[in-house]
């Protein structure tokens, strides 16, 4: 095909696939297929990722703030916005437990016991 026998143009083509889309979003919004949700209780407050730090090693983080805070909320870790404090949420792992803010005792690392000894009773 040469290029005067191409029935559409390149336009054209692009006009027809916005006007689609367009066409599809509001077709689906009026038809109730597009949920939106006004229950802010399972809405996800934001996506974390910790970094791990180790002694004398630098690490890159924005000196912007986040525009988020955390509090310790019946003993688990809470992100809340600056712009709403009421509006918070529990900052669990990628299996859904939640994160504690409360300090564990350490772990008590027993004596090792060498060769004919009884293990030490810390009870």
């Amino acid at each position: 095909m040469s290029q005067s026998e191409a029935r559409f143009t390149v336009r054209s083509l692009i006009a027809t696939a916005i006007g689609t889309i367009i066409a599809t979003v509001i077709v689906l919004e009026a038809s109730g297929k597009i949920d939106h949700s006004d229950n802010k209780d399972h809405v996800p407050v934001g996506e974390f990722e910790a970094i791990h730090i180790t002694p004398g090693e630098d690490f890159r983080m924005s000196p912007k703030s986040s525009e988020l805070h955390a509090v310790c909320e019946q003993g688990y870790l809470a992100i809340a916005a600056d712009v709403d404090p009421d509006f918070r949420g529990i900052l669990v792992d990628y299996k859904n437990r939640g994160v504690r803010c409360s300090r564990r005792p350490a772990p008590v690392h027993s004596q090792p016991v060498q060769e004919g000894q009884e293990p030490a009773n810390n009870e």
